[in-house]
C-alpha cells in the first residue's frame, strides 16, 4: 500500500500524504501499512492541568493499536482535517508539516512526518510526531 513513484521527492510525499488521509477517513486500519517497520512514532499528550506525556510505539504497536481503534472512531465519527500542509525536502527525505484538527474534539494539533524512499522504490512513513489533547 505504500506510495511508489518515478517522480520527484515532493511529488511522492505528496501521493503518500494523500493515501495516508483517504485510509485514515475510510477508517481502515491499513494507514498502518504506509509506515516503515522501523519508523518512529511519537505522540505527545497535552492535558488541561500542563501535563505533557509522550508516548512511543513501535509500528508493530502502531498497526495493532489501528485495528482496535478505527472502528472505535467510525462508531464515534472521530474524524480529522488537515491544513496548512507543507513539503520540505531534507535531503532525499520530505518532511510533511500539517495541522490536524479534531472534528470529535475540536482541537488543531500540530502534525510533522518524515517520509523516505527505500531502495525498492516504495516511500513510506519513517517518523510520525504528533500532539493530542485527551
Amino acid at each position: 500500500m505504500a506510495a511508489q513513484t518515478d517522480s520527484d521527492p515532493i511529488a511522492a510525499a505528496t501521493l503518500l500524504f494523500t493515501k495516508y488521509v483517504n485510509l485514515e477517513r475510510g477508517y481502515w486500519p491499513a494507514v498502518g501499512d504506509l509506515y516503515a517497520d522501523e519508523a518512529v512514532i511519537r505522540n505527545r499528550r497535552r492535558y488541561p492541568s500542563g501535563e505533557v506525556r509522550e508516548l512511543t510505539l513501535t509500528t508493530a504497536q502502531y498497526r495493532a493499536v489501528l485495528q482496535k481503534a478505527m472502528p472505535i472512531a467510525r462508531e464515534r465519527g472521530d474524524r480529522s482535517r488537515y491544513s496548512d500542509v507543507t513539503y520540505t525536502p531534507e535531503g532525499p527525505n520530505v518532511r510533511i508539516t500539517a495541522t490536524r484538527y479534531s472534528e470529535l474534539k475540536g482541537y488543531s494539533s500540530p502534525v510533522s512526518i518524515l517520509v523516505a524512499r527505500r531502495a525498492d522504490g516504495c516511500w513510506l512513513i519513517y517518523e510520525d510526531l504528533s500532539e493530542s489533547q485527551p
